[in-house]
């Protein structure tokens, strides 16, 4: 009997399913170490891509870090250089000129030194859409409590389980068949790697948006973090990643994600970064997972060095909690989850003709005098503001909540409007800050 029978492939099924329910039984025995994560897949991922571009023009630094004739070195020689001139060279996908969509994993501990992939649930799951036509890219966060439909009569779960019970395959057939999208590739990142990375990065700067206390003894979790601009160890990286005691639960966790994306992306930008490429390099060979080429992921650096963070397109699909019994799952709302997949996978932005557009503003205490001249640039710009009010929020959002409203439209009214520049790009078709307006403006304070 061979390791491909039926038989011997449902005893694999079998042990997978059991090494997942051991996993659930343990942490249900403490609750709080339940929701131990999280892994900022695109954290590290683009980190890694956006360090390899920012030294990839330096020959001298390519030749003293990893020698002059390396394999490395000369990859990336080529893609900066024309062999008969030195030019820059252009962007050309080795599979095309379509779009790609890259599923994001970050995958948590299963407890194990043996197999650090085996019998892991999917604690962050991101999906990147690149378009190497117009060198954007658009990302949308998959809750990882959303109730699906597994593949091969698997039943219901979270869709973070997937990966836990039928490995990579099964968590891209459930993205697939859940959002009705092609995965072209996929990108798996074990948890230690975020705590490795930001190491050797010498920590991260960002701005901590409220006052962050959680003790978890059992699972040896310990969050004490201040409000304010912060440079963040390690430990405290994670444990910033990781809480979610607050109203907004896991949905302010995946912000907090983004908001330390724009943080690592700045920071990866400075000349004491670009020395520790090496060590990252080194980090991400043991604790990342793909099925890409060297070459492929070279070519997606080649055009990460034309991405504008402030043109991001980001999502996270809509829906509401619901609890069954002790389970607690994220319902999507299926017409506004295609929306967004529509929009940032399918990119169906048609131009609009709208003129007048409509907005709300909500701004913290201490910028009530510059919502006041946003308000009044707005208004000579043929936007109504609607709804205005008080946030406590600490960073700078602009969220579209229609289709009228494009990053293009965005990108002219920064022109018009020079205070809304610098500000994420957020799609959120439920509009839960003032109904009937078109998009609002988040004036974040310190």
């Amino acid at each position: 009997m061979t390791p491909n029978t039926l038989e011997d492939r449902e005893k694999m099924r079998r042990k997978s399913l059991e090494t997942y329910l051991r996993h659930e039984l343990e942490k249900q025995e403490d609750q709080n170490s339940f929701f131990k994560i999280l892994t900022a897949m695109t954290i590290i991922f683009l980190g890694i891509i956006l360090t390899i571009f920012l030294f990839a023009d330096n020959k001298k630094f390519l030749e003293n870090s990893f020698g002059q004739d390396s394999f490395i070195t000369r990859l990336f020689v080529n893609l900066t250089e024309s062999k008969t001139r030195k030019e820059k060279a252009e962007f050309t996908l080795p599979f095309g000129p379509r779009k790609q969509n890259i599923l994001l994993l970050g995958i948590d501990s299963n407890g194990s030194e043996s197999d650090i992939w085996e019998g892991t649930r999917t604690d962050t799951i991101v999906l990147l859409n690149i378009d190497p036509k117009t060198k954007t890219l658009n990302a949308i966060s998959i809750p990882r409590d959303s109730k699906v439909y597994l593949p091969g009569d698997m039943g219901v779960q979270k869709i973070n389980a997937a990966h836990a019970i039928g490995g990579i395959k099964t968590t891209i057939k459930t993205v697939e068949d859940t959002l009705g999208v092609r995965v072209d590739r996929y990108i798996m990142v074990h948890d230690e790697a975020v705590k490795k990375i930001v190491e050797a990065m010498d920590g991260i700067d960002i701005y901590v948006e409220k006052d962050m206390n959680y003790h978890d003894y059992a699972g040896k979790l310990h969050i004490n973090l201040k409000k304010g601009q912060q440079h963040l160890s390690p430990e405290q990286v994670v444990g910033y990643l990781r809480f979610r005691h607050d109203a907004m639960g896991d949905i302010g966790r995946a912000q907090r994600q983004q908001w330390l994306l724009r943080g690592v992306l700045e920071q990866l930008q400075q000349p004491k970064t670009i020395a520790k490429v090496p060590q990252i390099l080194a980090i991400a060979k043991e604790y990342v997972k793909t099925d890409m080429s060297l070459y492929e992921m070279s070519q997606y650096a080649a055009i990460a060095k034309h991405f504008n963070t402030d043109n991001i397109e980001i999502a996270t699909l809509p829906g509401s909690p619901n609890k069954k019994g002790y389970t607690s799952y994220w319902i999507l709302d299926p017409d506004k989850t295609q929306e967004v997949v529509n929009r940032l996978i399918y990119r169906e932005n048609k131009k609009s003709d709208k003129v007048q557009y409509v907005a709300s503003i909500m701004y913290s205490n201490d910028n009530e005098k510059l919502s006041k001249t946003i308000i009044q640039d707005l208004e000579a710009n043929n936007v109504t503001v609607k709804c205005i009010g008080t946030s406590n929020a600490t960073h700078a959002q602009f969220i579209a909540h229609s289709k009228d409203v494009t990053t293009d439209y965005y990108n002219w009214l920064k022109k018009k409007v020079p205070n809304l520049k610098a500000k994420q790009f957020v799609y959120d078709p439920i509009n839960f800050y003032c109904s009937d307006t078109d998009f609002t403006i988040i004036i974040a304070g310190q």
